[in-house]
């Protein structure tokens, strides 16, 4: 069997995700937020696919809180990687803070997605901060996937600072508007070492096909499934996208051309 197709009709995958050394089926990384309830979230994350989910460690019981809804029960470790994120820091401090508290929750985990908010309105990272806060987190033995602009330098810098994955903007968070930038994803991805993440700015699945078709190792997405009016359809649709948009982008697509060129070759035909 040609092993291109074999994802897509067996279980095994010959073409994974690797995030510090550890290999993903699934290529849809998922938030846990905005749903309206843990079994929604339950049910959409399975409906996608989701081996990686990420939360919020400021906003996520996690036992914290005895008696109310635990996030652990409707997505337990030994089944998906947690990726505990710091949305809701503004300072590199804040977001150390939270990584060490995620790790104490965790017991000793240390894969974390960070993101230091520097604009409240447009939920931008402030890119200095992040800097700062990626050193010391990977100096402090995290491993760090981070949430940045897409500059192709800053996601240089990013990488040669020690982190794992960088996750740049397709467009502000929460807004649908899909990737807004081509060119600059396109860059960062032909430049990068590690995994390049989409994060932010899908709206339904035409956006999450075109990043996986740009070369992107994956696609990071809440608000466009827990908003959707049935969010665990629309999480189904997110994984058929981002299947279809890498093995477009592994099968390689034709040059665009400005003419027309017939299907059947003309050549030979019988007068």
């Amino acid at each position: 069997m040609n092993a291109l197709l074999q994802p897509y009709v067996g279980n095994d995958r010959p073409d994974p995700l690797v995030i510090a050394g550890r290999a993903y089926r699934s290529r849809l990384l998922t938030g846990t937020g905005k749903f309206k309830d843990l079994d929604e979230t339950r049910r959409a994350t399975e409906a996608a696919g989701s081996e990686i989910v990420t939360f919020a460690v400021r906003r996520m019981n996690l036992g914290q809180k005895p008696g109310e809804p635990n996030l652990l029960d409707a997505l337990p470790p030994e089944r998906f990687t947690l990726l505990p994120n710091t949305a809701g820091c503004h300072t590199a401090d804040e977001a150390l803070r939270t990584c060490r508290l995620a790790r104490e929750l965790l017991d000793g985990h240390s894969l974390v997605k960070l993101e230091v908010i520097g604009d409240q309105k447009t939920l931008f990272p402030d890119v200095v901060a992040t800097l700062e806060a990626a050193a010391a987190l990977v100096k402090d033995g995290f491993e760090v996937m981070v949430y940045t602009t897409d500059d192709p330098l800053l996601a240089k810098r990013l990488e040669e600072l020690g982190c794992v994955a960088v996750m740049p903007l397709a467009a502000p968070i929460g807004s649908g508007l899909g990737i807004q930038n081509r060119y600059t994803i396109l860059e960062i991805v032909e430049n990068a070492k590690i995994p390049v993440i989409v994060d932010a700015g899908v709206g339904t699945a035409s956006d999450a096909a075109l990043a996986m078709e740009l070369g992107c190792d994956g696609v990071l997405m809440n608000t466009a499934i827990a908003h959707a009016r049935d969010p665990v359809l629309m999480a189904h649709a997110m994984r058929c996208a981002i299947e279809a948009g890498r093995a477009a982008f592994r099968a390689g697509r034709i040059p665009r051309k400005r003419y027309a060129s017939a299907s059947s070759p003309v050549d030979g035909l019988i007068d």
